[in-house]
């Protein structure tokens, strides 16, 4: 078993409300460029913008919207409408310019999204704002990504070190095991043995558990177990992970690389040291990097990205176990 990271080089396409990358279209022309706390990471990815309200044609300024008598899915069934200020319904418009984003997310390959919580439009688990009590997540657009099971990152969330590196590191993991083959034990076990830390992490017991019906397998493996297999894990991994968790694996996993490697990280401290969350994605990075070079497995954060021209060459690559989607 291949005991290096996964490095992957292909920039993952990522969809996000258009609000969030600077452009001003929400209702009061005004945008927020949640991308810019990334630096130059941000260029790791591809960045489809969207914006439901604008595909609407509600245009821009407009009167905010609202979801009266129910949350956003029950839109979709027609049970609730979509009002603006002056109890306007907008329900037709809205629903329309929904699916507008939705068509433009798959056919550019989108499967992962940063949303703005907050919006009756695109709001997954909050669709007012923090002051109003007005709304019943998720929101309009925000139900149709739910169920079409997209990697929902928070645009909030962007603006956090911490929070930013455990969403990537998953999107990451999920994005390789989403477009990885499955047809035997054997692909079923090598996929798991680079996942099965980061899901130890997320939920332990459901991990062990399915480390156990793994371990009873036969040769043959029905296609119901292997659907079930990777729609655990890849629920598993749109979940967030805590600090405390995540803390606690940088130290569990830097003490099995000194172990390995007997040799320490400059820039990594022991658990006792007291520092903010900030310090401890850096120290999450330079544990990465280390990985990479000294070609051990983070069984945390397993699949890397790594551009294309700094990879070896092709046959280093297939000799080194380099992988690419």
């Amino acid at each position: 078993m291949d005991k290096k990271a996964v490095i992957i080089s292909d920039k993952i396409g990522i969809g996000i409300s258009a609000c969030c990358m600077g452009s001003p279209v929400r209702y009061n022309a005004k945008g927020w460029d949640t991308l810019s706390s990334l630096g130059r990471e941000k260029n790791d990815f591809k960045w489809c913008p969207v914006c439901p309200e604008c595909m609407a044609g509600l245009g821009v300024p407009r009167d905010p919207i609202h979801l009266s008598g129910g949350d956003g899915s029950k839109v979709w069934t027609g049970e609730v409408e979509v009002k603006n200020r002056k109890g306007h319904k907008v329900t037709e418009d809205v629903i329309f310019g929904a699916e507008s984003c939705m068509e433009t997310l798959k056919r550019a390959g989108i499967t992962a999204f940063v949303y703005m919580d907050g919006s009756p439009s695109c709001g997954v688990y909050r669709t007012s704002m923090k002051d109003q009590k007005r709304g019943n997540p998720p929101g309009v657009f925000g139900a149709l990504l739910l169920e079409n099971e997209f990697f929902l990152i928070p645009a909030a969330d962007l603006q956090s070190p911490l929070k930013w590196w455990d969403w990537r590191r998953r999107l990451l993991a999920f994005y390789w095991f989403k477009h990885r083959s499955l047809e035997n034990k054997a692909d079923l076990y090598s996929a798991w043995y680079v996942l099965k830390f980061l899901c130890q992490e997320l939920n332990d017991p459901w991990a062990r558990d399915m480390g156990r019906k793994l371990a009873s397998l036969d040769s043959h493996v029905e296609k119901v177990f292997i659907e079930e297999f990777r729609k655990g894990i890849m629920e598993l991994l749109r979940k967030p992970s805590t600090t405390r968790r995540i803390t606690g694996s940088l130290w569990k996993h830097y003490s099995h690389y000194r172990k390995i490697k007997g040799k320490t990280v400059d820039g990594i401290n022991s658990p006792e040291f007291k520092r903010n969350i900030t310090s401890i994605a850096k120290e999450l990075v330079l544990l990465e990097r280390s990985a990479i070079d000294d070609e051990i497995l983070f069984g945390t954060s397993p699949v890397l990205y790594r551009e294309r021209h700094r990879l070896p060459s092709e046959k280093e690559g297939m000799e080194e176990g380099h992988e690419t989607v």
